[in-house]
């Protein structure tokens, strides 16, 4: 590097093979981008649908995953390519807001983008395929509506919201207990969910999870499970109609918020300065007592001493309970929460029908169970499993599935899956591209083209022929005017997806469509890339 002047006397630097460097710009820019997109979305194809393949993902630190869930599997691949990480925030999009077809999207856009590869080698524009591809977008959202179907339910009839959970649920690890594990998610929402305001809260369910037992023996607790034990083991370990009492206050005496010191060189000494602290924890466990509780719950430690007196009284405790789990208890007992012992009192006691402490297995491992709570909005659904690693599956499988039954608690119509809604889109849009003038029809038809990716990957996955499945049922879809025909996963012997049960969201169908268009825009849209390094 060295510094000059020009004839000016203004400075600039040369630095040494500066003409060499170059980067790329323009359509190689652009097919470079496509071509990092689609090969996550190939990693992705495989996962697809009821019999897709699962992923091993090993971490930094050597922690194991296996996942088919495409937002889970995206966000631990640790991708460093920046247009590939559109497809990584895409996919979370997509978790997010439905919950469900994490894997369906990131898909479904690569097949948008080898799509847009072939038009820009025909010599088309970016922006008129942008343009093609947000009409027929909303051209296929626009039929969705159009072949939707409405579920109808209500507390005591489920039957249909389990058919979607179920949907959600095949092509995950818990197969095994498919329907078991289905109205658990349903159970959960409803006793969660306000049905006349449409309104769900998913902070109410709390997830836990203990290695050991299997799938089938994982349950729905009306109430709370604590990954915690009662305090002393002379306590009782089974209350029925407990009265409890939630403090945030530890039970020792007050502290000085100064420094100071205390000078202890006699024995009288020492016995009032310990009779002074037995009296602190003496009417502290009185408060507690006479406001009629008989189970303490605190936020905080406790101290042998502490613990020993609330034996002798009577009183099971419990300790080091988190501030999240405080409040889910407060919400599920209708207890207050007490930040003082002087403002104790019988109106701020939360009730339950039984508190118990379990135990698992041989490794004294226990939990408590807080059931049959006053106010039952909060549940806990309590899985079991092989392994860590299992749990972790079991919980994200579940987490979809409570996602899916909550949006049809928002909006309650439907589509029938396995590539059937794609395929009478394709239809569709093929109609409305032979009624468009222009350019604009060559990428409808690209979009249209697209949307076939989705049914032939399920085919493939299942062991099927994709182009002879895909062929199969568009034909009769064309001929029967029939949209709920789709791909066989399962060789049950017909391909109509209500006969099935396969069912999935429409408002998850019409935003997997929107945001894989969206995605897809944005990177035809980008023609050059600055980064740190990036010269060649």
């Amino acid at each position: 590097m060295s510094l000059v002047f020009d004839e000016y006397g203004r400075p600039f630097i040369i630095i040494k093979d500066q003409g060499m460097k170059s980067r790329l710009k323009g359509l190689p820019a652009l097919k470079a981008n496509i071509t990092a997109a689609r090969s996550v979305c190939q990693t992705l194809r495989s996962s697809l649908g009821p019999k897709g393949m699962d992923k091993i993902l090993v971490s930094g630190d050597g922690e194991v995953c296996v996942s088919n869930d495409g937002a889970t599997i995206l966000e631990r691949m640790e991708v460093q390519n920046e247009i590939a990480k559109l497809l990584v925030e895409l996919s979370r999009s997509q978790d997010k807001e439905i919950g469900d077809g994490t894997t369906g999207v990131v898909v479904m856009a690569g097949a948008l983008l080898e799509q847009a590869e072939a038009l820009l080698d025909r010599g088309l524009h970016p922006r008129r395929i942008s343009d093609g591809f947000e009409t027929a977008c909303k051209v296929a959202c626009d039929h969705l509506d159009t072949i939707g179907d409405k579920v109808h339910f209500s507390k005591d009839n489920i039957s249909e919201l389990v058919k979607v959970a179920r949907t959600t649920l095949s092509s995950k690890i818990v197969t095994r207990c498919l329907d078991h594990m289905s109205d658990i998610a349903v159970r959960a929402i409803l006793a969660v969910a306000d049905l006349d305001r449409k309104d769900v809260n998913l902070d109410l369910i709390k997830m836990e999870g203990r290695a050991g037992g299997q799938m089938e023996d994982s349950q729905l607790v009306y109430g709370i499970v604590l990954d915690k034990e009662i305090s002393h083991p002379g306590m009782l370990k089974d209350i029925k109609d407990a009265k409890m009492c939630i403090l945030t206050c530890p039970f020792e005496p007050p502290k000085p918020k100064t420094k100071h010191t205390i000078t202890v060189d006699t024995a009288e000494k020492f016995e009032a300065l310990y009779k002074q602290e037995q009296d602190y924890f003496i009417d502290m466990v009185k408060k507690v007592k006479d406001c009629g509780a008989n189970l303490a719950i605190c936020q905080w430690g406790f101290d042998d001493e502490a613990n020993h007196l609330l034996m002798q009284a009577g009183l099971p405790a419990v300790r080091w309970v988190g501030g999240v789990e405080i409040e889910l208890l407060a919400i599920a007992s209708g207890a207050r929460i007490v930040p003082r012992f002087s403002e104790l009192g019988p109106e701020k006691l939360g009730s339950a029908g039984r508190v118990r402490e379990v135990s698992f297995g041989t490794s004294k491992d226990k939990m408590l169970f807080i059931e049959d709570c006053s106010n039952s909005k909060a549940v806990t659904i309590f899985v079991r499993g092989g392994n860590k690693m299992i749990i972790e599956e079991i919980k994200r499988s579940i987490h979809d599935a409570l996602c899916i039954v909550r949006n049809l608690v928002h909006d309650n119509r439907i589509v029938y899956g396995g590539g059937a809604a794609e395929v009478s889109c394709n239809l569709a849009v093929m109609d409305a591209a032979n009624e468009v003038t222009g350019i604009d029809q060559y990428a409808m038809r690209a979009f249209a083209d697209a949307l076939d990716v989705i049914p032939m990957a399920l085919a493939e996955n299942s062991g099927l022929s994709g182009i002879e499945a895909l062929a199969s049922i568009k034909q009769r879809q064309a001929a029967e005017k029939n949209p709920r025909l789709g791909v066989d996963c399962k060789q049950m012997g017909t391909c109509d997806m209500k006969d099935q049960k396969v069912i999935e969201t429409l408002h998850g169908k019409k935003q997997q469509l929107m945001l894989a268009t969206q995605v897809v825009k944005m990177i035809l849209k980008i023609d050059d890339v600055f980064a740190p390094g990036n010269y060649q």
